[in-house]
């Protein structure tokens, strides 16, 4: 079998979408269900576009757990290295949606989330060295045995090809920041590639200036340091090159999973080979689209899609 193009490890779970926009959860009265979880959406999101994409995650043993086999292996994603843990509800997690820009997060991630039960001897490790891109999350470092698996994968795969760490700092899975900030500074000499946003940034190196923080990523080892800025955009820089590219307007409904979908377009651009400037429009483009729908991972763009957008905002 040849290696994963892209290969994701970390959170997985059911995301339930209110479909009543504008409306606190009390007042909800129908959801949908989707696959959710940032490394599962980032591997569905490479797969759209034609890429070899596995997830490395943990579920339930429960109904919950079997759909979201089923919706990996329905976007293309391998599910081979996701396993059970039988003693934990496989989580979900609520949002509300009030555009444009405030989309609360409720995550039921309890008594521990079946992803941060996954142990060293879970990892393939023939899979984590030979796939061509590596994506790891922050979420995987804040608590055991997840911490040690995620650091033991990425010692073994030590800056292999692609190696990206997904700064993806949430406050409510840790005590605080330093605790996140110690953890991670064992995870960056590891990785090639760090993506965050200015707060992921400063959980990572202390630095909220993007300028700054990209330069301190490079201190700290990572070849291509890309800081989403918001309404300013995405600043991306190796240590030779810097590019900064606008936003795409859109309509956001809700801007969920936008953040997952730049992440696999990354991975696409990367192994294309395209140019920088080219690769973070294109991310910028992908994340955009997937803000101007309701779900995450069901509404992944293919190329055509992004293609198209970024056509429009050329002659807008």
């Amino acid at each position: 079998m040849p290696a994963d193009e892209v290969l994701t490890m970390g959170r997985l779970g059911v995301d339930l979408y209110p479909q009543q926009v504008g409306v606190s959860l009390r007042e909800v009265q129908t959801f949908a269900k989707f696959l959710g979880g940032s490394a599962a959406n980032v591997a569905v999101a490479a797969a759209r576009y034609g890429r070899r994409s596995a997830l490395l995650s943990r579920t339930g043993d429960d109904p919950f757990g079997a759909f979201l086999h089923d919706a990996l292996r329905g976007f293309g994603v391998d599910d081979r290295l996701v396993t059970p843990v039988p003693a934990l509800p496989t989580p979900v997690t609520f949002c509300e949606i009030f555009p444009p820009d405030d989309f609360p997060l409720y995550f039921y991630r309890f008594p521990k989330a079946p992803d941060l039960e996954i142990h060293e001897s879970d990892l393939d490790l023939d899979a984590i060295r030979a796939a061509e891109i590596f994506w790891v999350t922050g979420t995987g470092l804040s608590q055991e045995p997840s911490r040690s698996a995620t650091l033991a994968a990425l010692r073994v795969r030590d800056r292999a090809a692609t190696t990206v760490f997904d700064l993806d700092y949430r406050p409510m899975f840790w005590p605080g920041r330093e605790e996140a900030r110690r953890w991670y500074a064992e995870a960056l000499p590891y990785a090639t590639v760090a993506v965050g946003n200015l707060d992921e940034a400063d959980t990572a190196v202390g630095r909220r200036d993007p300028e700054q923080a990209a330069a301190a990523l490079h201190d700290a080892g990572i070849e291509l340091a890309v800081i989403k800025q918001g309404p300013k955009g995405v600043l991306a820089a190796t240590r030779t090159e810097r590019v900064e590219v606008p936003p795409v307007p859109v309509e956001v409904v809700n801007g969920l999973g936008a953040g997952d979908a730049f992440g696999g377009a990354l991975c696409h651009g990367l192994l294309s080979g395209w140019e920088l400037g080219a690769t973070m429009g294109f991310a910028n483009a992908a994340g955009a689209i997937v803000a101007s729908r309701l779900s995450c991972a069901d509404a992944m763009p293919t190329e055509s899609e992004v293609r198209e957008l970024l056509a429009e905002a050329t002659h807008a």
